[in-house]
């Protein structure tokens, strides 16, 4: 059986205790409030509390949350995400978190593809869709090579410095041919 969640150098694994720091990292950085809707920091005891409780089940917490770590090291190097899972609709949103000093690696574009196989290949979702900002130039780039369309223009849906931003509402069918690893370079 293939394995869904392995790739040439990333893996993508279920959340663990000891996984606080990382998230602690990642969300409590307001670069991504902007397109988290997060607007609070969180407490340490609050992600403890996050992973302890989650049942690592896109059907049971109708969301997904997947460390993404280097296969060379096991270290964790960002998170990606489905949320608002919607069972009945076989549709989710995608969010990718890469730490800042491991961005520009390919880790991003490698776990992208490995998530939209399992969600699309093994949980038979229908479709991933995600709301890029217009300005983000690169996670319309991630979402393009990943077989992500453009399908709407979400107007003054995020607000930045003061300023109300256009986002793109990006989608991936599940009949969409995966593009291949060349394509993905």
């Amino acid at each position: 059986m293939k394995n869904y969640l392995t790739g040439e150098r990333v893996c993508l694994r279920a959340m663990e205790p000891e996984d606080p720091a990382v998230l602690y990292e990642i969300e409590n950085d307001p670069a991504m409030w902007v397109v988290s809707s997060f607007t609070v920091p969180y407490s340490r005891y609050t992600l403890k509390e996050y992973i302890s409780l989650s049942q690592n089940d896109v059907f049971a917490d109708k969301q997904l949350r997947l460390m993404i770590t280097d296969r060379a090291d096991q270290s964790v190097v960002g998170t990606i995400d489905i949320t608002d899972f919607v069972p009945l609709h076989g549709r989710g949103a995608v969010g990718v978190a890469v730490l800042a000093r491991e961005q520009g690696q390919g880790y991003a574009s490698e776990a992208l593809r490995l998530l939209c196989e399992y969600a699309l290949g093994f949980l038979r979702f229908r479709q991933l869709y995600a709301h890029v900002p217009v300005s983000n130039e690169a996670s319309m780039r991630l979402f393009t090579q990943a077989g992500f369309v453009r399908c709407g223009l979400l107007k003054d849906w995020i607000c930045r410095d003061n300023r109300f931003e256009d986002a793109v509402l990006m989608q991936r069918l599940a009949d969409t041919p995966s593009p291949s690893s060349e394509q993905i370079s």
